[in-house]
């Protein structure tokens, strides 16, 4: 039996080319062997500086680019990060991921972003999505039930770093601020301006971060003797349009607040339009304050007081930590780094009327304020003898701004 005569048309392929300048090419280009610009590559082995320029120059003028899949084969390593947030609107979390993202790059790392929506099945589907695109860690600001994000977090067996917030009873690193000082600082400051009767804005009470900023404000209230009514806390979930409407039910109660703080700076934005829709002004009708500075803080009339967390440090240092896990600089439990936050004393705060404050038991005030009531004065006291004065910018303090948390700092008597 004869063979088949083969398909004049049928032809063998031709080996595939490669799509860009290849290592060979950059060896030959630098003068050194292939080897040596692997080692330069990969950091495997120690290569002269002369060596390593000419290798890295060589590179420069080839155009090489490493092969990531064929990388990640060789090594068990993709070169990426996987980052959590909850919601991509919030410039908190920009700037964060924008910190992250920069510290990574400059260690060869690219980022995967996900963002939930403060949806937990969607963060526990975004975790599980990037264990199986096989990132290398994970830096995430958790949203949600603690037992089934650890679960979660757990069953990936990756390093994780958290961010913001903290979650009980998983051992892994973490870069949060000093929320309850933070709020100290703030509630301080608003009481040395008479105000007893505080209206406070409170995030999700599932979360680290919400409940740390409500028991902040809880135990100033405790510490200046002022009771704790239920009424003036009221719900806004880190959210808009859920502060806009926790601001609506304290302002239209019977006894309202003379001054607001709200948790978040999503929810200090709630606050003003609330306010606005209310015909309300401030702070002549009620101060206001919160903590997360933004942007535009300062282009609201009026000026915004916040506590500025350090949003730059915090992503910058999330990314340090989980580099010394990749490389082997860090092992063993879990490491906790907490930052401090900065109160920016602006124009949104003002003086109760010491005729009010004379009149009014201990944590309570009449809000029906005549005009001028809280006109500024040029020079306003303020915390430990310090004085706050108004300028363009805003108010500033006449010494240097303290850390928040700094105990030295509470008002001797309120004025």
């Amino acid at each position: 039996m004869t063979k088949p005569e083969a398909n004049p048309k049928r032809r063998a392929k031709a080996p595939r080319k490669p799509s860009g300048p290849t290592m060979l090419a950059v060896a030959e280009a630098a003068k050194v062997s292939i080897f040596t610009v692997s080692a330069v590559l990969n950091g495997t082995s120690v290569v002269s500086d002369e060596r390593r320029e000419r290798v890295e120059e060589a590179i420069r003028l080839t155009g090489y680019k490493r092969n990531a899949v064929a990388r990640s084969l060789k090594t068990g390593r993709t070169q990426t990060v996987g980052v959590i947030i909850g919601d991509i609107t919030n410039p908190f979390y920009t700037d964060v991921v924008a910190a992250i993202q920069q510290v990574l790059y400059r260690a060869g790392y690219g980022v995967a972003l996900c963002c939930n929506d403060r949806d937990v099945t969607l963060q526990e589907d975004h975790i599980a999505v990037l264990r199986d695109r096989m990132v290398d860690g994970l830096i995430i600001s958790p949203t949600g039930n603690d037992a089934r994000l650890r679960a979660a977090l757990e069953r990936t067996r990756l390093p994780v770093v958290l961010v913001d917030r903290l979650v009980e009873g998983l051992d892994c690193d973490a870069v949060i601020i000093d929320n309850r000082s933070a709020v100290h600082g703030a509630m301080r400051y608003v009481i040395s301006l008479g105000h007893r009767r505080i209206g406070f804005i409170s995030g999700m009470l599932d979360s680290f971060t919400g409940r740390e900023r409500l028991a902040g404000y809880c135990e100033t209230l405790e510490e200046y003797g002022i009771a704790r009514e239920p009424a003036l806390v009221q719900p806004g979930n880190f959210r808009i349009d859920e502060a806009y409407n926790a601001t609506l039910r304290l302002m239209t109660s019977a006894d309202p607040p003379t001054a607001i703080f709200a948790s978040n700076n999503q929810m200090v934005i709630g606050v003003m339009k609330a306010l606005n829709h209310l015909k309300l002004s401030c702070p002549e009708d009620v101060s206001v304050a919160g903590i997360d500075d933004f942007p535009w803080a300062d282009a609201f009339r009026p000026q915004l007081t916040t506590v500025a967390q350090p949003v730059r440090a915090i992503g910058e240092q999330a990314a340090h930590l989980l580099l010394e896990r990749f490389d082997g600089r860090a092992n063993g439990k879990g490491r906790r780094i907490v930052l401090s936050g900065e109160l920016k004393v602006r124009e949104s705060c003002c003086r109760m009327p010491a005729r009010l404050r004379a009149a009014a038991p201990p944590g309570r005030h009449s809000r029906k304020l005549l005009p001028g009531d809280c006109r500024r004065q040029c020079l306003q006291p303020g915390h430990g003898g310090r004085f706050y004065a108004h300028s363009r910018g805003g108010w500033s303090m006449g010494v240097p701004s303290p850390v928040l948390g700094d105990r030295s700092d509470r008002p001797s008597a309120l004025s």
